[in-house]
């Protein structure tokens, strides 16, 4: 047998090796969607504080609404368990972060759900009412669960999405700052429990302790006003005591101007 002849064989040898091979495959994938479904697993990862704004009964109707498949009751064809569209699906939900779902060996789907974290509750000045996450992004109440936040009301304008974006200068860009800043610092995030905004997009922060009343003013020198806070909260109130004092007014530069009862 000539070489030519032997180098044909193998070409056509190998040639007939990989179709029988996408043939397997195009068998296999059609064999795994077309096998059935068995059963829904769903994980909600619950918030720092262990608390959950929805719950597995929430994503199972989510699904059961989009899909029409009551995954738990029902064995589906895996070919028509869309995995992606349902992980799109999912994080378009208010409360949802991130969704991973996915179809184990067993044929059993998995959605793992991480939840938004709300930072700051909202009674805006037409008293609707809303959370912000961590971004920014507006979150409705929740039927299972009070987040235990900051709290901001007062002459708050109504949400847009893009209140973020520089050129808008949106006063909600403000008031997430502030509360951005009172929750990254040590001694203002226990401290602070409500944030008010007057008519002059002016702000005053109420203590979780005491009864006085913390007038900031203006969102402007920032970190110089809660410096000046925080040093006479160690100084002038260590010696005063908490109930003393009405108000305590920084909004004038290089002093706290207080208020007696």
């Amino acid at each position: 047998m000539s070489t030519e002849t032997l180098q044909t064989i193998k070409r056509l040898t190998i040639i007939a090796t990989v179709f029988v091979l996408l043939g397997f495959i195009v068998w296999s994938v059609n064999k795994r969607e077309s096998s059935l479904s068995e059963g829904l697993e769903i994980e909600v990862e619950p918030l720092a504080n262990g608390r959950n704004l929805l719950t597995i009964g929430d994503i199972q109707k989510i699904i059961q609404r989009s899909f029409v498949y009551n995954l738990t009751e029902e064995k589906v064809p895996l070919g028509k368990l869309k995995v992606g569209e349902i992980e799109k699906i999912l994080e378009a939900e208010p409360f949802v972060l991130d969704a991973e779902v996915y179809v184990d060996n067993q044929n059993q789907l998995y959605v793992h759900v991480t939840q938004r974290t709300p930072i700051l509750r909202v009674i805006d000045k037409d008293n609707q009412t809303y959370y912000m996450d961590k971004t920014g992004r507006q979150m409705p109440m929740s039927d299972h669960s009070t987040a235990r936040v900051l709290v901001a009301t007062g002459e708050i304008p109504a949400y847009t999405p893009d209140f973020q974006e520089p050129r808008k200068k949106h006063f909600l860009k403000k008031m997430f700052d502030l509360t951005e800043y009172i929750r990254s610092d040590e001694f203002l995030n226990p401290m602070i429990e409500q944030i008010y905004v007057n008519q002059f997009e002016e702000f005053t922060l109420i203590p979780k302790v005491g009864r006085q009343k913390i007038i900031f003013g203006k969102y402007e020198d920032v970190e110089d006003k809660f410096n000046r806070l925080e040093l006479f909260y160690a100084e002038g109130m260590s010696r005063e005591g908490w109930q003393k004092y009405k108000t305590i007014n920084l909004k004038y530069r290089k002093q706290v101007v207080c208020e007696k009862r």
